[in-house]
């Protein structure tokens, strides 16, 4: 999802660390009595997971009262789909029909907006791209974050969206400092962790395997088929750092921060290649940029799906429509949809579907056609609670001011973003987003759980870890909505990434129904949504 991750690494990379001793920092603080917070609105929103539970009962819903035709069917708006219709529709296939699920597309793009600031509701930043990634490129050049070419032909980013100064902020002995890898406190011996790490991971950046690619890469699937770096994806992250001696827990906090960012998982249940991934595939170039440059928007990823979605729209989009059966009719598909806001059925015949919904829901659409249930268990996803939270002051502690990116030191969150950032307007009303990745248990009992609590408890929560860093916020904040994605994003664990059932899952059905999605690549973000919805599309195509 890119759901916070923080460009930091280029410090933790070079090794830049230093500073006093400091005490390791294990819990929250206690929450505020609840009196406290009764000035504060907002309420649990989010995804209409009660429309996708109407496929499990298939049988009550109206039979198909009419049928319609198209050439290729989009099963699903999220980003892979939104990229699909638009490579389809740049190559001439213009009979393409998109139906998505919800009342809006983009799935974890999405945004809201309030009267103080835009805010996303998921994934809210692209770091600058490896000018290898051609079609990437020109679509960035079409929505103006790219603005031109230098002489030297490396892209020039649109200054307005790179992401401005200070960028990030880590708190941690009761201050606020530079960064988010740990510096103040770290005893020497644990320094020296840190730079033999940083050596692995810069050495592993650089390599190339036998079959020249890129020992890792984005897309995912771009990387080295060496077995040498596969190896790394059947152990743990956490069995890979103890056979290689690090023990230092301000790394090994730093390094699981990194596996509840980019993939809503812990070291124990992130594969090592994984986790080496998340520091070493970054190589994107600039003229105003390089690999750590951050490019991002009040409304996050939001800003590049309208840009999807206006070069698709104006031809067959539709939301509200649940897909709720697909079948093989002849030399066609037969999709049977749901019209939620109709109340009412109808059959779609396709030529070529391509089903951009993640593997638990397509287990349950494809019916007979469906992979062997073993291969879909294979595919875990990671629930979420994203909190939108307007204040209208910030208590601040010593040390660096508030930054994009602001990360609390030893608690389960991977901290806030701040909104409002990327504005040229001085404010003092700010919409902080909150990101709570529910890590440490099973992915079902943590998605149940999570369904069962309501506003007041998150609200709580959130607000107790506020308070931990920043003293008396509570009275500030106004309003906190809360969206829970309960299949936030796939988790690679060991084995995932470079096991058959991922490559099974992708493989098309009769050369008429084709797959796209990011847990089909292994890891939840922007770059590697784009390329599985034009990779499925010209599948469909040749």
């Amino acid at each position: 999802m890119h759901t916070k991750t923080t460009y930091d690494r280029r410090l933790f990379l070079k090794g830049l660390l230093g500073g006093p001793a400091v005490l390791l920092l294990g819990t929250q603080a206690a929450c505020k009595p609840a009196d406290a917070l009764a000035h504060i609105t907002g309420s649990i929103v989010g995804a209409n997971f009660k429309t996708g539970h109407l496929a499990r009962n298939a049988d009550a819903l109206p039979k198909p009262s009419k049928t319609i035709a198209t050439d290729v069917l989009i099963v699903g708006g999220g980003i892979s789909g939104l990229s699909a219709k638009r490579w389809l529709e740049k190559e001439g296939h213009r009979n393409v029909l998109l139906l998505e699920m919800d009342d809006h597309v983009g799935g974890n793009s999405h945004y809201g907006k309030n009267e103080v600031s835009a805010y996303p509701w998921g994934a809210h930043y692209l770091p600058v791209p490896d000018v290898r990634n051609k079609e990437l490129l020109d679509f960035l050049r079409q929505a103006g974050v790219i603005t031109g070419y230098s002489e030297t032909g490396l892209p020039v980013y649109n200054e307005y969206y790179l992401c401005h100064d200070p960028e990030e902020r880590l708190f941690i002995n009761g201050l606020w400092q530079e960064g988010i890898v740990p510096e103040a406190g770290v005893p020497e011996q644990e320094k020296e962790q840190f730079r033999r790490f940083s050596k692995v991971v810069n050495d592993y950046k650089a390599a190339i395997g036998t079959d020249g690619k890129d020992a890792f890469a984005i897309p995912v699937d771009h990387s080295s088929a060496d077995a040498a770096y596969r190896e790394l994806d059947k152990i743990s992250f956490k069995d890979y750092l103890a056979r290689e001696g690090y023990t230092s827990p301000y790394l090994l906090w730093y390094l699981e921060y990194g596996c509840k960012d980019d993939y809503g998982a812990n070291l124990a249940t992130t594969s090592a290649w994984a986790g080496l991934h998340y520091f070493a595939a970054r190589k994107g170039t600039a003229a105003n940029g390089n690999s750590s440059t951050v490019i991002t928007w009040p409304n996050g990823n939001g800003f590049l799906m309208d840009h999807l979605k206006k070069q698709v729209e104006g031809s067959g989009m539709l939301t509200n429509q649940l897909v709720f059966k697909i079948a093989m009719a002849g030399n066609s598909t037969e999709v049977t949809v749901y019209d939620v806001p109709r109340k009412e059925s109808y059959t779609v015949t396709a030529g070529k579907v391509i089903m951009c919904t993640p593997q638990f829901v397509n287990q349950h659409l494809l019916g007979s056609l469906a992979a062997p249930a073993a291969l879909y268990k294979d595919f875990r996803y990671s629930p979420w609670v994203i909190a939108n939270i307007t204040i209208n002051n910030l208590p601040q502690h010593r040390g660096l001011p508030l930054c994009w990116d602001n990360v609390i030191y030893g608690t389960k969150s991977v901290g806030y973003v701040d909104a409002n950032h990327q504005d040229l307007k001085m404010d003092t009303r700010r919409v902080l987003t909150f990101y709570l990745p529910l890590a440490f248990d099973e992915p079902d009992m943590a998605r149940k759980s999570a369904r069962d609590k309501d506003h007041r408890y998150w609200l709580e929560l959130i607000a107790a870890e506020l308070e931990y860093a920043h003293p008396g916020i509570t009275p500030f904040i106004e309003h906190a909505d809360v969206w829970i994605w309960g299949h936030g994003m796939i988790a690679p664990g060991p084995g995932f990434i470079w096991g058959e059932s991922r490559r099974k899952a992708g493989e098309s059905i009769d050369n008429k129904i084709f797959f796209a999605h990011t847990d089909l690549s292994g890891i939840s973000i922007f770059e590697e949504a784009f390329n599985q919805g034009i990779k499925a599309a010209r599948q469909a195509m040749t």
